[in-house]
């Protein structure tokens, strides 16, 4: 079983109630477990303004998943973005080791609270 590690961010349009946004990321979450994904991360990043408008809306429900998955998951995943309209964008990104290193190390860092000295040291 060959997996690779992948980000995914989308946004969701920001018409949606706290709860709808829950059940849209709760959707794709089913379906990345369904299909064998293991997940090594999972940001929600909350309402955040757009670069440039999309659909006429200038803010977006921004949402964060990293998981190890077999390359055919991302295939059916980005199908069901396409066919979902509370989605009104999204990215996936292979990760290699070197994006895989920045970002566990980034997680370490948000975790854990160090004060400016000891990261200068590290």
């Amino acid at each position: 079983m060959f997996q690779k590690q992948y980000e995914m961010v989308f946004i969701m349009t920001p018409v949606l109630s706290d709860q709808q946004m829950k059940d849209t990321v709760e959707k794709f979450r089913k379906i990345l477990t369904d299909n064998g994904a293991d997940f090594v991360n999972e940001e929600n990043w909350g309402l955040k303004k757009l670069a440039y408008p999309i659909q006429n809306k200038n803010t977006g429900f921004y949402h964060l998943m990293e998981f190890k998955a077999e390359p055919s998951v991302i295939q059916i995943v980005e199908t069901e973005f396409r066919r979902d309209e509370r989605v009104m964008r999204y990215l996936t990104v292979a990760m290699d080791k070197h994006h895989v290193a920045y970002a566990a190390k980034k997680r370490n860092k948000l975790g854990t609270t160090t004060s400016a000295k000891e990261g200068q040291e590290a």
